[in-house]
């Protein structure tokens, strides 16, 4: 189930809900009682190297799309 951040206007603390995507937007409460709420963009972090080698290694499974099965 995805986490949402949201922060409350009226005391300005942040704080995280897990719930469904189609109840991403829905009103939440703040853990202090507040009503006054704001959902926050994400941010998402991907892991990988800091430098991608020029050419893809050769051998099997890839990444790309697809894991490697439509590049040549």
């Amino acid at each position: 189930m995805p986490r949402y951040e949201y922060r409350c206007r009226s005391c300005g603390s942040t704080f995280e809900l897990n719930r469904p995507m189609a109840e991403s937007s829905a009103p939440a409460t703040c853990p202090g009682g507040h009503e006054d709420t704001v959902k926050l963009l994400s941010t998402v972090a991907v892991g990988g190297m800091a430098s991608a080698p020029s050419r893809p290694a050769s051998g099997g499974g890839g990444g790309g799309c697809c894991g490697g099965g439509c590049c040549g």
